[in-house]
């Protein structure tokens, strides 16, 4: 295959071994014109299309093209002594139920030809059907399937034994089957175009699927055309092309190979091409964590990808903007300041990750202007409501204000023995040496006593901002009472307020937007 003219730069090359292709790219990017540019470098009789759509409800009398199975139907049919003379409008309507009487008939072939031969006690081998149906129940376990006067009947085990025939089978399940044994008619060495591989799949089985349609032609060239990250993602040995656009006039494309070297996971890469925005890396986990409801909130014009940890998210980032001359997209990360120290958090803004000055992202909803906001909007007193949850909290630091203080010791004893013990030693004895000189140089103690001064002042001072920068404590949200005060109910109504509050233009919404991310500057 030959990769179409490209807007600037040389064109890439495939390499010669490669047997998956995956076509990426934002809707309107012009995928489609892409892959059907490609193709037009290989011959017509290679090319072995498959399409979940004309396979479920494609129109009878398509354009057949040699080698489709439209094609090799049509051939069985005017040939067998079962069908032949037989009206096309009694021909199966769409290319499923026709690939399936293709096999039917091959198996129906196949026995008489034993019979006819003699050879009914030898044992026979597996036809193209008894692949397809294998390879079935081993994606669909709980069924089973029953050959019944010449057709397939098929039993769930949630349906108490029940019956029922293909034409009742779902969308997925019937894609299965055609999936199967359509590869199985492909030429040799075929180039095989999918469009849209993921349609009607469960996401649980999308990798199982194709892992054994591209076992059973390993001589095949699979290229996949579509705009679901998830699938992309299982493809890990392919190549992957991102289209970022097109000028059909010029007949270029704006395209690049994703750097096989890139350092950056697959998975990870392909979340975020053909966003056409830059990208905001942040830690939790991408359904259920605070984070990744609230950041897309936030700062609408990024495209937001959770990443579980803070480590993930400051390599990421660092790797990702590495890349620019690539992607030509802008990328920076968030973390929690937990208990990082002003160094810290000064040179982790240099490297582009941004750094609230509130500890937590639970502290992020307990950001004064929030509170108010969501008060007033449920027509509470909003200066009663603030003054009530700042007590609360004020209340709870003082009683955790030396735990706090001992974990924030922890945090910088950790840091700075980190940063000391990486360092050059002649030898072992020289490495215990400086080992326990260090816990004199360091002065925990030192260090404990200076975070409960700070803190203590923070009390004394009714500093909230600083109280929310440096206190640690999830709990913080139920026990400061904060939904009830602000008319939400519990703490978790409270949460669901703010994040509706967001979603629609109002401005409750642009108040409460603007104070969150005050907390970045």
């Amino acid at each position: 295959m030959i990769f179409p003219p490209k807007k600037s730069g040389p064109r890439p090359e495939l390499a010669p071994e490669t047997r998956q292709l995956i076509i990426v790219g934002a809707n309107g990017a012009g995928k489609s014109r892409f892959t059907s540019r490609l193709l037009s470098s290989v011959s017509p009789e290679r090319i072995f299309a498959l399409s979940p759509l004309r396979a479920l409800f494609g129109a009878y009398k398509p354009e057949a093209a040699p080698g489709s199975i439209d094609a090799l139907y049509a051939e069985a049919a005017a040939h067998s002594p079962l069908t032949a003379g037989s009206p096309e409008n009694f021909a199966p309507p769409t290319e499923a139920e026709r690939l399936m009487s293709l096999l039917l008939q091959e198996e129906m072939v196949n026995l008489l030809g034993r019979k006819l031969a003699g050879k009914t006690h030898e044992p026979a081998a597996p036809t193209k059907l008894d692949r397809v149906l294998d390879l079935w129940r081993e994606i669909f376990p709980e069924n089973d399937i029953l050959r019944h006067n010449g057709s397939l009947e098929f039993a769930s085990a949630t349906d108490g034994g029940e019956t029922r025939s293909q034409n009742r089978l779902s969308s997925g399940e019937k894609l299965v089957l055609y999936y199967f044994g359509a590869v199985l008619y492909a030429p040799a060495d075929a180039v095989i175009p999918v469009d849209s591989p993921e349609m009607f799949l469960h996401p649980s089985t999308i990798r199982s699927v194709w892992d054994r349609v591209e076992a059973l032609r390993p001589d095949c060239t699979f290229v996949y055309t579509t705009h679901d990250l998830d699938f992309a993602s299982t493809r890990s040995s392919a190549a992957t092309v991102w289209v970022r656009g097109c000028s059909a006039e010029a007949d270029v494309f704006d395209y690049d190979l994703l750097p096989p070297d890139s350092q950056l996971s697959e998975e990870m890469y392909l979340a975020i091409l053909g966003a056409r925005r830059p990208v905001l890396f942040i830690e939790g986990d991408s359904t259920r964590s605070i984070d990744a409801k609230l950041y897309p909130l936030i700062f609408p014009d990024y495209t937001v990808k959770s990443l579980g940890s803070c480590d993930r998210v400051i390599e990421s980032t660092r790797v990702f903007n590495s890349l620019g001359a690539f992607h030509h997209l802008d990328s920076i990360g968030i973390v929690d300041r937990d208990r990082r120290s002003p160094q810290e958090v000064n040179y982790l803004r240099r490297k582009k990750i941004m750094v609230p000055e509130v500890a937590e992202i639970e502290n992020m909803l307990m950001v004064e202007e929030v509170i108010r906001a969501v008060a007033s909007a449920n027509g509470r007193d909003e200066n009663r409501a603030f003054a009530k949850v700042k007590a609360a909290v004020m209340n709870l630091f003082k009683a955790d204000a030396k735990s706090q203080a001992l974990q924030h010791t922890r945090h910088h004893v950790k840091h700075t023995i980190e940063h000391r013990i990486d360092g050059r030693f002649a030898s072992i004895s020289k490495l215990e040496e400086h080992m326990m000189d260090l816990v004199y140089e360091i002065n925990p103690r030192a260090i404990y006593e200076q975070f409960c001064r700070d803190f203590h002042s923070y009390i004394r001072d009714d500093d909230y901002p600083s109280v929310l920068r440096v206190y640690n404590q999830k709990s913080m949200l139920s026990q400061s009472n904060v939904g009830s005060l602000t008319g939400c109910g519990d703490h978790r109504a409270y949460i669901a307020a703010i994040l509706n509050i967001l979603k629609s233009p109002s401005p409750a919404a642009d108040r409460i937007r603007r104070a969150l991310r005050a907390q970045f500057n």
